[in-house]
């Protein structure tokens, strides 16, 4: 087993961090690109995996296309595949292949999609082939909004290119409604308009136009710079890249972060954190909106002895793990509890101390965990993260920037 030992002598958090592009959005550019047939420039691409395997999935001309863990990626590719001539098979990583497709697929069918599942129905692998004579004739159809948004922006995203349009109806309580207002936000960039009526987003057949884009620095990356900023006794960080005026709901950070003492000043090249008194001894949170920030506030919470209450987390089951119970598993590692309800929602209790022996997080193939754990060594000592590499996914560069803080990063 690989594993990365951190250590953090100080909590002290002083530099300047230029964080990568959000994967989110720098994955609905890639697929807007391909789906104009234009070419045109996109700035500071994400360093993720997740987006260079999207590349070279839009740009290969393989029959067998394999997207590995990427789920925000194999979502995308498969509305993408449904409207391309010829027979592709899109499969996946083992976990993959136990992460549900069924609703995107049932859709898309809708519209006139041919697409089979090769193995387990509902789930991947899928071979697509040319879409139906009539694609898109019938262009009304309709999808349960509480599941991932990432179905939602797939169909979005290829709705200017069906015949018709798309009248797309949302059906129940929305999950995830900025990741779907940043997919219109930045399909309006590149020239297409929508309309809603109701819960029905509304858009026409019409070409994107080419624009050069500039992707901005992803939200949930700087998550965990908060965490250390929560953590530090004195704080002077600049994390460069971040946009005041985010498509990206996870910036609801900065006023999140404000209740465990984590003042942010925005300026011309990003934001500054500085420290300020701890607010509250409870946080009670709905994360329907910005799902991916649930890991690294939890730990906060648990960190700081902040009896939390999270609210909003269907999704996290259907993660990369399930989030939930990987949270469960990790953080009674350090004495604190994170005990699903019959509501679904979840309460943090306790304070991290350090054990007896050095604590060892499991990562669960999920980058999140790595990052999310990893400043909880600022706090309980040396602590251990099990599959450091995972951070591939997201953000390459993580172990490198955290040693640029003063962490001690050793890699066995």
């Amino acid at each position: 087993m690989n594993y990365v030992s951190i250590l953090k002598k100080d909590k002290t958090v002083k530099g300047t961090i230029s964080l990568t592009g959000s994967k989110s959005i720098c994955n609905r550019a890639l697929l807007i690109r391909a789906l104009s047939g234009k070419d045109f420039p996109i700035y500071k691409i994400a360093a993720a995996q997740d987006t260079q395997t999207l590349i070279e999935l839009l740009e290969s001309d393989k029959i067998i296309r394999d997207a590995g863990p990427a789920g925000t990626t194999y979502r995308f590719m498969t509305a993408f595949l449904a409207l391309q001539d010829g027979d592709q098979i899109l499969t996946g990583s083992e976990r993959m292949k136990q992460r549900p497709i069924g609703i995107l697929v049932d859709a898309l069918r809708r519209l006139g999609a041919n697409i089979e599942y090769l193995e387990n129905d509902g789930f991947p692998p899928l071979k697509i082939g040319s879409p139906k004579s009539d694609i898109g004739k019938n262009n009304a159809i309709d999808i349960p909004a509480g599941v991932s948004s990432q179905y939602i922006s797939a169909l979005l995203m290829i709705a200017p290119n069906l015949p018709n349009g798309l009248k797309l109806t949302l059906t129940g309580d929305i999950v995830s409604l900025p990741y779907i207002q940043m997919t219109l936000n930045l399909m309006a960039h590149f020239g297409v308009s929508h309309r809603w009526k109701g819960q029905t987003i509304i858009i026409e057949p019409q070409d994107y136009e080419a624009k050069s884009f500039t992707v901005e620095a992803d939200w949930s990356a700087a998550s965990y710079y908060y965490s250390l900023a929560a953590f530090a006794d004195d704080c002077d960080l600049q994390l460069n890249g971040l946009f005041e005026n985010s498509v990206q709901g996870d910036s609801a950070l900065v006023e999140m972060t404000e209740h465990f003492g984590v003042k942010t000043t925005f300026n011309e090249a990003g934001v500054h954190l500085s420290k300020i008194a701890q607010k509250e001894t409870t946080f009670v949170y709905d994360f329907l909106e910005c799902p991916d920030l649930a890991q690294a506030i939890a730990v906060i919470c648990g960190g700081l002895g902040v009896k939390g209450h999270f609210s909003g987390l269907k999704t996290l089951k259907i993660k990369e793990t399930d989030r939930v119970a990987a949270l469960y598993n990790e953080l009674k590692k350090i004495g604190v509890a994170f005990d699903e309800q019959i509501d679904g929602s979840c309460k943090v209790s306790g304070t991290a101390s350090s054990p007896t022996h050095t604590p060892s997080f499991a990562t669960y193939e999920d980058h999140r965990m790595a990052m999310a754990f990893a400043p909880i060594s600022m706090l309980i000592g040396t602590v251990q993260i099990e599959e450091p590499m995972v951070v591939g996914k997201s953000y390459p560069d993580f172990w490198k920037d955290f040693e640029g803080l003063g962490f001690e990063c050793k890699f066995s």
